[in-house]
């Protein structure tokens, strides 16, 4: 009974993480217009970094949708 519960739990965990992790971000340009979008981005890793560093170098700000 204790691996069931154990097993159970840590796949309640992961599902939790796998759902969490990936967000939709906008970069946004001080008059409102949408300079470029990530959809469905990792939140932490070289993809998000990227999308920000590039987002500033245009003069825009992160945004999540």
């Amino acid at each position: 009974m204790k691996k069931v519960l154990g097993v159970a739990a840590f796949a309640v965990l992961g599902v939790v993480a796998l759902s969490s992790c990936r967000k939709d971000y906008e970069c946004v340009s001080s008059n409102g217009t949408v300079i470029d979008a990530c959809n469905n981005c990792k939140n932490k890793g070289i993809i998000k970094a990227s999308f920000d560093s590039n987002c500033a170098y245009y003069g825009g700000t992160v945004q999540t949708k």
